[in-house]
């Protein structure tokens, strides 16, 4: 059984096998029931986008046995995210992910869980 800090640096490994832009992961353990880490990316395209998550879902199964529960958006690609349980994985077009900045809002936070004496 693959644990999930393993699951999600795997990820970003098929992620860069296909030159994904910008690659983070976000822990945020204690801060949602959902998942307990986010890896975002960006791709330069729909056509990027849709590669990038698309090849990640076949590299776990094929590679480690891991099956995703599901994925969202790989069909408009502007957007795709990939449920790997422990791991949700997001794949952006930049102006995108600009406009979401979903690392600010999980690391803000977290920031404000950490100051409040609640992390």
């Amino acid at each position: 059984m693959i644990e999930e800090t393993e699951l999600s640096h795997l990820i970003v490994d098929a992620l860069e096998d296909l030159k994904a832009l910008e690659i983070r992961i976000i822990d945020v353990r204690g801060q949602t029931s959902v998942t307990d880490w986010l890896v975002i990316a960006s791709g330069t395209s729909n056509r990027h986008v849709k590669s990038l998550a698309d090849h990640v879902v076949h590299e776990m199964k094929k590679k480690y046995g891991v099956v995703a529960l599901g994925s969202e958006g790989t069909d408009v690609a502007e957007w795709a995210l990939v449920d790997f349980d422990s791991v949700i994985l997001h794949v952006m077009q930049p102006p995108i992910r600009e406009f979401y900045d979903l690392e600010r809002l999980w690391e803000r936070r977290s920031r404000g869980l950490e100051d409040s004496g609640e992390a």
